[in-house]
């Protein structure tokens, strides 16, 4: 059921609401089995019904968006827990990636300290590790599960650590990278001037759309971890901004 789910979820990331007889046909199960996956993932508050369609509550719900692809995110987020010793403090933006990259950092590496905005991955490896996590303070959206606003740079100005991992909704060749809301790429650059590299985590399919708002992080970003579907052009982009790709 958990990869039928990761299913549907991937679907109606991709087309916003669909009807459940569609979704039954596309997997190749019954209504009724659909219509079973899809009750547990409403009583999550992922998803919803209305009249024989199904849609994501929220575009911001990072349940949802886990899903999404979740098998390059996986990867990406393995190979990105290989730059971590045990021991290290690093900073961890909210995102999807990043969320899986906490996940991973609990089996495989010990001891860490992680300072984050994210209560969805404070409460996400919850009780998995012996990691110390450092919730930063601020404004809670609630969708999205991360604190935002001024408080996040007044907390952030207690720490200074070598690599700071964050996701983005797109890329643009002309103003780099980018997000959808204001006060959530505010939190990035204000996390991002208490580190020596940023680390972005994204898919590939991240770099053929933009977001409204620029990370404006300059020279701080290092390095991307991606999938192998990243186009030439784009590795080329990057290179030229001393900026190193890494595909899985």
């Amino acid at each position: 059921m958990k990869n039928r789910s990761h299913k549907i979820l991937e679907l109606l990331t991709k087309e916003n609401k669909m009807e459940v007889s569609l979704l039954a046909e596309k997997l190749g199960v019954s209504q009724v089995t659909v219509r079973k996956d899809l009750d547990k993932l409403e009583s999550k508050g992922i998803i919803k019904r209305e009249h024989g369609i199904a849609l994501l509550c929220s575009m911001d719900d990072i349940n949802g968006r886990i899903a999404y692809h979740y098998e390059n995110k996986r990867k990406i987020a393995i190979r990105a827990t290989e730059l971590i010793s045990d021991g290290d403090t690093i900073m961890i933006e909210n995102g999807s990636c990043c969320a899986l990259f906490a996940d991973a950092l609990t089996v495989l590496k010990k001891d860490l300290t992680i300072i984050t905005n994210s209560a969805f991955i404070a409460d996400y490896i919850r009780g998995k590790s012996n990691f110390q996590v450092i919730l930063l303070g601020g404004i809670y959206q609630q969708d999205s599960q991360v604190m935002v606003g001024p408080m996040i740079r007044q907390c952030a100005e207690n720490f200074y650590v070598d690599l700071f991992f964050i996701g983005t909704d797109g890329y643009s060749p002309i103003v780099g990278f980018t997000n959808r809301d204001q006060l959530r790429a505010q939190a990035v650059r204000d996390m991002s001037l208490q580190t020596e590299q940023v680390v972005v985590l994204t898919e590939s399919e991240k770099f053929c759309k933009h977001g409204i708002i620029p990370l404006n992080l300059k020279d701080h970003v290092k390095m991307v971890i991606t999938d192998e579907q990243i186009q030439e052009q784009t590795i080329l982009e990057l290179s030229n901004h001393n900026i190193r790709v890494i595909t899985v």
